[in-house]
């Protein structure tokens, strides 16, 4: 059996250069899929581990390592995401953003030092291991389709026999140290909507010789509102956010178009076939009320993150054995963000975890959330999410 106390010591001992790591990282982000300096951070960190590494290309710079137990045996998968956001940051940190609009202000950094240290606890185990452990470091995540490719590419299927199960862990606002979790849908689907309205432009001073576009894209905005809380039950709702609107650059014309962007979460399939479905008629009917045509896109951005009910409760009684069970909650409710850890998830069973990660003097209530530009998060953690994916991995292919 794993000895708990032991992965501890072993995970606080690596706890300086963890840190170090992220705030290196953190210092110098990169967004997308091309991140050549973060590849390489992680390529050194893991050097001399004998893993089974493999480096993507200059496009997509993501790393998968296995470590190769001694023994036979199946195999399981740690996930981190690398990438960071296209946001400017406003922390005032000593080890703040160098890169001009760039900020890791989703974790990802933590999360990649995270694995990191998984990485070294479970190679310092290695004789021990009965199967492999593959640790995917993914680049895109925000961008969305870095997992899809990882996974075209064979990363489940790198250790020789497909994964039996997956794991990941993403830092939030909540009480340092705390992992929560549950069985069934975690986190919501993201699906993305655009509409283009047409009219026919003219002066602003004489909007009966023009078909005026800008009043039928309000009266969608306001449609689109009561059809998310009308059409949709409590008990499997949506969230739609407008969040951007187009019509004339200048401030004296009506424009031939005028155009709106949304942002839609689900918690199921069957929201997101009414969506795709219903949308369409909904934005047609408002713009040929106004005499314009609509063009409607919609697209699915992430599916819905749905976490295996009986990897969830083993995470759950594992951290819970690892750290005490008032360090491992169950989750009463799925997050409206999104991940596309779902794309994982919806290959092999498997869970995906939240941590809490508020520094201290900071109210977990009123900190700053994940992608704002003021968002802090207490890398204190970083030997605790060591540990906890070391102790996922190992509960597939530990010590029998």
């Amino acid at each position: 059996m794993t000895d708990p106390a032991a992965l501890r010591a072993d995970a606080g001992a690596l706890l300086p250069e963890l840190v170090a790591l992220r705030r290196a990282l953190h210092a110098h982000p990169e967004a997308g899929f091309a991140l050549p300096r973060t590849q390489r951070a992680v390529l050194d960190a893991l050097d001399g581990l004998d893993l089974e590494t493999t480096a993507g290309p200059g496009d997509f710079s993501s790393v998968t390592a296995v470590v190769r137990g001694a023994r036979p045996g199946p195999a399981v998968l740690l996930r981190a995401d690398m990438d960071a956001l296209r946001v400017q940051e406003r922390t005032g940190l000593p080890y703040a953003s160098g890169v001009e609009g760039v900020m890791h202000a989703c974790g990802h950094d933590l999360h990649t030092a995270g694995l990191v240290g998984a990485a070294r606890l479970l190679a310092a185990r290695r004789e021990r291991l009965t199967g492999s452990v593959v640790l995917m470091f993914e680049p895109g995540e925000e961008a969305g389709g870095g997992a899809l490719r990882m996974i075209r590419e064979g990363v489940l299927d790198a250790a020789g026999p497909r994964v039996e199960a997956a794991y990941g862990v993403h830092v939030l606002p909540g009480p340092a140290g705390v992992f929560s979790t549950r069985g069934g849908t975690i986190m919501a689907g993201a699906c993305a909507l655009e509409i283009v309205v047409e009219g026919r432009g003219g002066h602003g001073s004489r909007p009966h010789q023009a078909i005026d576009p800008v009043p039928a894209v309000a009266q969608i905005v306001l449609a689109l509102h009561a059809f998310a809380t009308r059409r949709f039950p409590t008990s499997d709702p949506i969230v739609l956010s407008v969040t951007k609107l187009a019509g004339s650059e200048i401030i004296n014309a009506i424009p031939d178009t005028a155009s709106l962007g949304a942002t839609i979460r689900i918690l199921s399939e069957r929201s997101r076939r009414t969506l795709e479905a219903e949308l369409p008629a909904l934005a047609e009917g408002i713009a040929a009320a106004h005499g314009c045509r609509a063009t409607v896109s919609f697209r699915t951005v992430y599916p819905v993150t749905v976490n295996d009910e009986t990897c969830a409760e083993r995470a759950l009684a594992t951290i819970g054995g690892l750290l005490g069970p008032e360090r491992a909650a169950l989750a009463t409710e799925p997050s409206m963000a999104s991940e596309d850890f779902s794309a994982v998830l919806d290959e092999v069973p498997g869970a995906f975890l939240f941590l809490g990660a508020t520094p201290a003097g900071i109210d977990p209530d009123e900190a700053e959330m994940n992608h704002s530009p003021r968002a802090l998060f207490d890398d204190g953690v970083l030997a605790d999410q060591a540990a906890a994916l070391a102790s996922l991995a190992l509960a597939h292919v530990g010590p029998r």
